[in-house]
């Protein structure tokens, strides 16, 4: 059944306000609950939240998915469990399209005008335009993603364990990770966690020796433009762990089986994983405004997009004007969540006619993870390293999941994962394995690869 919506609704001789907030991450829901809050009451303002997922999803504790730590259920919240008795509609649709100039958002089942729009759709994986990279490596930005490159890492394991090729099994068990950021720091440890503390133990047939953890970054630093103390510590537990930290290395090309690193160096790998950056959604593409790198919308201070007022963007989809620091446009948590306040308090202001309040953000604090028991942290002027800061990390996570019973899952999965075997049982057959689709191709594009170079 198509949905179609009228450009102004009725109600007891009154013309409804329809504010429409697209996207459902951080963004999305702070914005909604907070417009919610305050139009509880008024009837003569609608609230419809759209998403093409049916819940919110707590992305910082993607890698904990990917080395079996935490069920993947438990970092998500419906929807509806989250409105419950609030005041707003929910309409679980992919938006295809947005006519600025007619107010128009259209869906894959009709279209839906608004007054007030708040765009908040997050990104997708940037690959830079890198040969390879989208065919060849694995994301981190879903659910889905991470519960894929959790089985597909459990799917190298079993095969490695009986291959005789001992260097066959190396480059089996070379796990390479593109992108020394946020993302990139906490897989590789959560990867090292799983693999060392918990695979490896229960496969007679691969040694400690044999596996092989790299972090590319191209940048000089890893996690760089962060606390420089934070950086430091995360690169030297790194180090001390085992994993090469690779930094000036720009990944150049990706095929079946590894990478092209500065138009030189081939690493061979068994998995490559690219978390190197984000994008906004493709969607904003058509948009004829003006853009930010990557595709993020311009706003002005107030969040607004300067050309269309009633416009609002926020989280991965925008970009702060004079923001030459990028300290306020980071694509990260609370930027979005701050922006989203920003957002809805003027629309407030718009509709009561008072006067709009400006964005501003300030860190409050930086949280790296570093795998079990581990990780740094710097609140204020407070820096801490090790088990206690491991614990706050934890804590504060805690604290940001939406719900009791979800606060209560994750908790149990920490605990239990600190006494008991993670999982390690394959959920999904991993359709990308080079090795039930015939070993050979793992060979054949590096052999092509190497003519091609004349190497």
């Amino acid at each position: 059944m198509v949905l179609y919506y009228f450009r102004e609704r009725i109600k007891g001789g009154v013309v409804v306000i329809r504010v429409v907030v697209l996207g459902s991450g951080f963004g999305g829901i702070e914005a909604v609950l907070n417009l919610e809050r305050h139009f509880r009451k008024r009837e003569d303002v609608e609230l419809v939240l759209i998403s093409n997922q049916n819940y919110t999803l707590f992305t910082p504790l993607l890698p904990q998915i990917v080395s079996s730590y935490i069920e993947p259920r438990h970092i998500v919240q419906t929807i509806r469990d989250i409105r419950r008795d609030r005041r707003f509609r929910f309409i679980r649709d992919r938006v295809i399209g947005i006519d600025l100039e007619k107010k128009v958002v259209r869906l894959l089942e009709g279209w839906i005008s608004y007054n007030y729009l708040i765009i908040a759709l997050g990104s997708t994986t940037n690959f830079f335009n890198i040969p390879g990279a989208s065919e060849y490596t694995f994301s981190l930005k879903t659910l889905e993603d991470a519960v894929e490159l959790r089985d597909h890492i459990i799917d190298i394991l079993e095969h490695a364990d009986h291959e005789e090729n001992l260097d066959l099994k190396r480059e089996m068990l070379t796990f390479a990770i593109v992108g020394g950021g946020y993302t990139g720091v906490e897989l590789t440890a959560e990867i090292r966690d799983f693999i060392y503390r918990q695979a490896v133990k229960n496969y007679r047939g691969i040694d400690f020796g044999d596996v092989r953890i790299v972090l590319l970054e191209a940048a000089s630093e890893i996690l760089e433009g962060v606390d420089p103390y934070i950086a430091k510590k995360a690169k030297g537990k790194l180090l001390k762990e085992g994993i090469e930290v690779r930094t000036g290395a720009r990944v150049t090309r990706c095929f079946r089986g590894g990478v092209e690193i500065n138009n030189r160096d081939i690493l061979r790998a068994g998995i490559v994983i690219w978390t190197a950056g984000v994008r906004a959604n493709p969607v904003l593409d058509s948009l004829g405004v003006r853009k930010g790198e990557f595709g993020r919308i311009l706003v002005n201070g107030y969040m607004q997009i300067p050309e269309f007022p009633e416009v609002y963007v926020i989280g991965d989809s925008a970009f702060v004007e004079g923001d030459k620091l990028r300290r306020s446009s980071q694509p990260v948590a609370p930027v979005a969540i701050e922006q989203a306040r920003v957002a809805a308090k003027n629309i407030v202001n718009a509709i009561e006619n008072r006067s709009f309040e400006e964005y501003s953000f300030s860190p409050s604090g930086m949280l790296v993870s570093l795998g079990m028991n581990d990780a740094v942290i710097r609140v204020g002027r407070i820096r801490l390293a090790g088990f206690i800061a491991w614990l706050l990390w934890n804590a504060l996570h805690l604290l940001k999941l939406v719900g009791l019973k979800k606060q209560i899952q994750v908790a149990v999965d920490w605990m239990l994962a600190m006494v008991f075997p993670r999982d390690t049982a394959i959920i999904r057959f991993p359709r990308r394995c080079f090795i039930c689709s015939g070993r050979a191709e793992l060979y054949r594009d590096l052999e092509n690869y190497k003519q091609e170079r004349g190497l």
